[in-house]
C-alpha cells in the first residue's frame, strides 16, 4: 500500500512495500509540479504515474524498460503494461515527449520544448541541443504541397567524442 508517495506531508515519504526514503524539497516541488500538470491535463494522479515520470526525469532519453526497472524499484510491483499506459497518456497530453530516432526504440524525455536530438552512430548515445532558429518548425521547405506545418523533427547524427577517441 502507497501511503505517502510524495513526502508532501514530511521529509520522510513510504513508497511501496513499506520502504521509506528521505524526500528534498526540489523532489517535493518537482512531484507538486506533476500532480498539477496531470490534472490540468484531467488526468488522475496516481503513484504509477507519478513514478514513471521521476523515471523519466532521473534518466533522460531512457527506454521503455529501463524506465519499468526504475518503477519497479521504487513501487515493487507495476505491470509493464501499467508503464506503457502512463507513459503513452503522459506523452499523449504533453507532459513528457516520446522520440524514436531511424533504427532506435522508443524513448521518453521531460523536455517537451522546440529542441532537437544528437545521436552518436557508434554508441547510440543522445543529447539534446537547442533549435538554432528557436520556434516551430525550424526548417522551410519550397513547397509545403497545402499542409499547415507546426513542427519537424530534427535529428543530428554523428560520432561522439568518446567513440572518436576509440578509433
Amino acid at each position: 500500500m502507497l501511503v505517502d508517495t510524495l513526502g508532501v506531508s514530511g521529509r520522510v515519504a513510504q513508497t511501496g512495500r513499506g520502504k521509506r526514503s528521505v524526500v528534498s524539497q526540489p523532489d517535493r516541488e518537482m512531484s507538486l509540479d506533476i500532480e498539477q500538470a496531470l490534472k490540468s491535463a484531467g488526468l488522475q494522479v496516481t503513484a504509477q504515474r507519478l513514478a514513471v515520470y521521476r523515471a523519466v526525469v532521473a534518466a533522460p532519453h531512457a527506454v521503455t524498460d529501463d524506465i519499468c526497472q526504475t518503477v519497479k524499484s521504487e513501487l515493487g510491483v507495476i505491470s509493464r503494461q501499467a508503464v506503457y499506459d502512463a507513459l503513452s497518456v503522459m506523452t499523449e497530453h504533453g507532459i513528457i515527449r516520446r522520440i524514436q530516432p531511424a533504427g532506435s526504440s522508443a524513448r521518453y524525455e521531460k523536455r517537451v520544448d522546440n529542441h532537437h536530438h544528437l545521436v552518436c552512430r557508434e554508441c547510440s548515445a543522445l543529447i539534446d541541443v537547442n533549435c538554432a532558429i528557436g520556434e516551430a518548425p525550424c526548417l522551410a521547405i519550397d513547397d509545403d504541397h497545402g499542409y499547415q506545418i507546426d513542427e519537424a523533427e530534427v535529428t543530428f547524427w554523428g560520432v561522439c567524442p568518446s567513440c572518436q577517441k576509440r578509433s
